[in-house]
């Protein structure tokens, strides 16, 4: 029976999901019970992706990313794949019709990853809609079950929330994306010369996106809020450390949240979110 390797093939988004971030892992779990496996599924999906592009430079990532996505448009068409991440995707994508439009940006930002170094306005609003805002909105899809209305009504927030946390990633690897994969995300940035007026601009542009997203997470439905505000708890708090740091040091280490400090943040949501603050 093909459930069976359904099974497999979830639990092989979980092994992804929990492998590579901690965070993700604890929001998911204050997530609906059935909603969390597609939550797994699509972190599945554009973690194996990024991979593609971030870790894989011995080999010829050009060619496996085009594989990647042939591979995932024949799980969509055929409701099956042997690769046991896209089979596991490509049944969230199919149940929650979440769209091939989604998902072409997404594979288009990934693929701006094989060769594009430096990146203008322009480009730059293009990878991050790809690459964190369509995220968003595909786990708004999952979040919303078919409610069109609501979806358009919370699609804006959702944008902004993928866009915060992928500016806030971009930040804290700012070295090491400079000096190992030789980008530079942010647009006109001078990294060489990096210093607090360029890194307040960046922070002052990210503050607006996590105001407006958690407008956006107080309409969520309760199945997924809770979830939803601790990887905003988390990422905030991942934030405000990155504020206090001074620039230089940006480029001389990584800002991480401790695990205990992450369990901390959890028990706060729980409760703001029993006290009905949020």
């Amino acid at each position: 029976m093909k459930k069976l390797f359904d099974d497999i093939s979830l639990e092989a988004s979980k092994i992804v999901t929990k492998s590579y971030s901690t965070s993700f892992s604890l929001g998911i779990l204050f997530l609906d019970k059935n909603i969390r496996r597609h939550i797994y599924s699509i972190y599945g999906f554009v973690r194996l992706a990024d991979e593609i592009v971030d870790s894989f430079e011995n080999y010829n990532q050009e060619y496996l990313l085009g594989q990647f996505e042939y591979d995932l448009h024949n799980a969509f068409l055929n409701k099956i794949s042997l690769n046991p991440i896209l089979n596991s995707f490509q049944n969230t994508y199919n149940q929650f019709n979440i769209g091939k439009d989604l998902t072409d940006k997404f594979m288009a930002s990934m693929a701006m990853d094989l060769d594009k170094k430096e990146y203008n306005k322009s480009s730059y609003e293009e990878y991050i809609l790809g690459s964190a805002e369509v995220v968003g909105l595909m786990c708004l899809k999952v979040f919303l079950n078919g409610d069109n209305e609501k979806y358009e009504e919370l699609k804006p927030y959702a944008m902004r929330l993928g866009a915060a946390f992928q500016k806030i990633n971009f930040l804290r690897d700012l070295k090491a994306d400079y000096e190992d994969l030789g980008r530079s995300y942010f647009p006109n940035l001078d990294i060489v010369n990096f210093d607090a007026k360029q890194k307040t601009i960046i922070e002052d542009e990210i503050e607006e996106d996590f105001k407006v997203a958690l407008m956006g997470i107080k309409k969520l439905p309760k199945t997924s809020r809770q979830g939803v505000y601790l990887a905003y708890l988390y990422y905030q708090k991942l934030f405000l450390k990155i504020k206090k740091t001074p620039a230089q040091k940006i480029l001389l280490e990584r800002i991480r949240i401790p695990n205990l400090k992450k369990i901390v943040l959890m028990l706060q949501s729980i409760i703001r979110y029993k006290t009905n603050l949020l």
